[in-house]
């Protein structure tokens, strides 16, 4: 039986769960010599037979990159065979046993041993002297059910004890004990290990990067602050929180999982000048799955509207109450952007299937848009009493929340099981005696109750309250005798719509992503129609920082220096940024700073941007602003004579001598493409910029000649780690080599 498929389906012609998972213990021993690429596990899972009937086999999936040498049940050795299971454009393995005999309700323990190969690190798994990771998409532990099975894949509590190497320390979700961590939570199992620096503050321990100083320590604290303040507003919502350790681990890769009270976060949000708003969504909204998925099971179809939907809501909920009205909103519009990008192509929301592409972008934020209506429709206090006593026998599924709400019937049963079909039209205002009316349509399946506010001449605002019924045509009367200049219908941006470009008239966007209708003539370079059009959207959303940015470039391109510095600067105060509108903002006034001859004021902020690492274009034009300035080398003996060297092992025709000089299991291709292919390789160092003791990023001019090609010459930035008192290259960030 193949699980995770997408159907179109009624619910009981679906795969069912015959297994579950009531607890996982783990053993996993990380390799001592760099050279090995395999993590060796002991799996032992505790499984109870949740079907109607006896169940007479068993299946497990795990990696195909498994090299299984022997299963138990119940302590004794059982014969297995091995099957293949596709699903989208990979696979995974099955191990598949026969002879079990389990009633309905028994439980069965099942040990797996096994050897898991990585060829190439990843977010999702590596295996480093530098650090390692195994998080739950890379597949590395077996599990009955697919991690796609679109009825809710396996989370149970987890026990798990990795060995390391090499001074590792491990993070993973729980309480550690004796060099196990144990969550009784419902979580799929993932650990990290890596060389930190320890640091606690507010209730929340932080594993920071080597070498983290003040700087970093500051952001930690902003982060445990965000933390305590959202486990509190949670606590309020949903009840008392769960007795989990709370932990935040800095990752180069694999930033935005969390599990358990464990949240990955890139490194490099700790060396910001401020947080961004993509970290605080994601810290928030992993404190709101620890009740959602956590302490409290999510199962069934449509499992993915309370995990992601209804986490999502909540976690906006806060930051608004936290940040502000203006930040709620443009999470919002962030939230309606992403969904409007796949809404004509997505399924409903109690078929689709992690498989799906759009899957989380549909379940988070349409999910989100649906809770804000439900609880608009019924009050905050009322939907929340709703959800806690829904959630309190520690279960829940949408059918039963579904149950709960049964007064909106109509509304969920369009909300989840079909696909968006509704767009909201607003009609030119009419004079009709001493009132105005406005022409309205409903193109959805289900009734819309909504404001349209108009905006008059004197630039008063008048909302009407309308229900335009499903599939037809409705009207909004204004008792006013000025003349209006504005309507727009559902104001509030409630409902999922296919098309949010003709919710306003008169219509001057004709886009349903706002940013870009800014960034279109942007990249054609007419930065007099991206100002204008930037202009016109800050009219109406004056926070949206992605935007400014947008128009200060423009600004300077224009070489209109003060009123672009005016915007950069603007974009810094705001209270939660974007990181990528941050990196942006440091480019432009170190620009500025260049374009008024002050070096010296530059190069800080091309600095700042280059940490910020948010975006690559940003990080390219910091470094390019940076040879402008002409910031001398600060050179570095080992590091001189770790590129001398590299330059001879790449024209040397032997790849052991490159392989001998990168990270095992970093950038394989890259080295592969070198060796035997390099007739010429000329590394000049540019900058170097110290991470910590042990790692460094490295800028480069390179000057190449491939085999059969003309030479070829540009910037290539490298990242340089430290194994064994040795240089290693592990990750190439930029190669603009033409």
């Amino acid at each position: 039986m193949i699980f995770g498929l997408s159907a179109f389906g009624q619910a009981d012609t679906r795969a069912s769960r015959t297994w579950e998972v009531q607890k996982y213990d783990l053993t996993a021993t990380l390799p001592a010599v760099e050279t090995d690429r395999f993590l060796t596990v002991r799996a032992v899972l505790s499984l109870r037979n949740s079907s109607a009937g006896p169940a007479s086999s068993l299946t497990l999936r795990i990696s195909p990159s498994a090299e299984v040498s022997g299963v138990k049940t119940n302590g004794a050795t059982i014969d297995f065979s091995k099957g293949e299971e596709k699903v989208g454009n990979g696979t995974l393995q099955r191990i598949i046993l026969r002879g079990v005999s389990v009633a309905p309700g028994g439980n069965l323990s099942v040990e797996v041993n096994y050897k898991l190969k990585v060829a190439e690190n990843s977010g999702l798994s590596a295996l480093s002297p530098a650090g390692s990771q195994f998080l739950p998409l890379s597949f590395w532990y077996p599990t009955p059910n697919s991690w796609y099975f679109a009825r809710g894949a396996d989370y149970a509590p987890v026990r798990l004890q990795v060995v390391s190497a090499n001074g590792q320390a491990v993070a993973a979700a729980g309480a550690e004990s004796g060099g196990a961590f144990e969550d009784k939570l419902n979580i799929q199992p993932f650990f990290v290990a890596g060389l930190w620096e320890t640091y606690s503050a507010g209730g929340v321990s932080f594993l920071l990067p080597k070498g983290a100083g003040a700087d970093e320590q500051k952001r930690a604290g902003d982060l445990a602050g965000l933390i305590s303040e959202a486990k509190t507003f949670a606590a309020n919502l949903l009840g008392p929180a769960p007795d989990v350790p709370l932990r935040v681990v800095a990752v180069r890769r694999g930033s935005g999982f969390s599990g358990g009270g464990t949240i990955l976060v890139d490194e490099n949000v700790f060396r910001r000048q401020k947080l961004d708003a993509l970290t605080a969504m994601t810290v928030a909204e992993s404190v709101v799955k620890i009740w959602l998925g956590g302490a409290v099971r999510i199962d069934g179809d449509g499992g993915g509207t309370i995990r992601e939907g209804l986490s999502r809501y909540l976690a906006t909920l806060f930051l608004e109450s936290k940040y502000g009205r203006e930040t709620g909103e443009m999470e919002r519009l962030r939230q309606r952007t992403a969904y409007a990008a796949v809404v004509k192509r997505d399924a409903p929301l109690t078929t689709a299937s992690p498989l799906d592409d759009y899957y989380y972008t549909t379940n988070a934020n349409k999910g989100a848009m649906i809770w804000r209506l439900l609880a608009k429709s019924l009050g905050q206090n009322e939907f929340f009493n709703i959800v806690r006593a829904n959630i309190k026998d520690g279960t829940v599924d949408l059918a039963k929340l579904r149950g709960a709400f049964s007064s909106k019937k109509d509304f969920l049963d369009y909300a989840f099981d079909q696909v968006t079909d509704m767009d909201l039209m607003v009609g030119l205002p009419q004079v009709n005696g001493s009132d105005t009316k406005v022409n309205l349509r409903n193109t959805g399946s289900v009734d819309a109750v909504v404001d349209v506010v108009a905006t008059t001449v004197g630039g008063n605002k008048l909302t009407a309250s309308v229900t335009i019924a499903k599939q037809n045509f409705g009207e909004a009367v204004f008792k006013t005798s000025e003349k209006i200049l504005h309507v727009e219908v559902d104001a509030d941006k409630l409902y999922p719509q296919i098309d949010y470009s003709n919710d306003v008239v008169p219509r001057e966007i004709d886009e349903s992503d706002l940013l870009l209708y800014v960034k279109k003539p942007f990249d054609k370079q007419d930065f007099g129609a991206a100002e204008k059009n930037a202009r016109l959207i800050l009219r109406d959303y004056p926070h949206f920082d992605d935007v400014r940015v947008l128009l200060a470039r423009s600004l300077l391109a224009q070489n209109r220096t003060a009123e672009a510095e005016k915007e950069f600067r603007a974009v810094l105060d705001e209270k939660l940024p974007t990181a990528r509108s941050l990196a942006w903002s440091n480019v432009g006034l170190g620009e500025v700073a260049l374009k008024s001859n002050q070096t010296a004021q530059a190069v800080p902020y091309f600095n700042e941007a280059i940490r910020i690492d948010a975006e690559y274009g940003a990080t390219l034009a910091a470094r390019q602003g940076k040879v402008k300035a002409g910031v001398p080398l600060n050179s570095d003996e080992g590091i001189k004579a770790f590129f001398g060297q590299f330059d001879k092992a790449a024209i040397s025709g032997r790849k052991a001598d490159l392989d001998a000089m990168v990270l095992s299991g970093e950038i394989p291709r890259f080295a592969g493409g070198i060796a035997g292919q390099a007739q010429e390789w000329t590394t000049q160092i540019v900058q170097i910029e110290k991470l910590g003791p042990n790692n460094a990023i490295v800028e480069t001019n390179l000057n190449i000649r491939m085999i059969n090609k003309t030479p070829e010459s540009g910037t290539a930035v490298f990242r340089l780690t430290q194994v064994g008192g040795s240089w290693k290259l592990s990750g190439v960030d930029m190669f603009e080599v033409r």
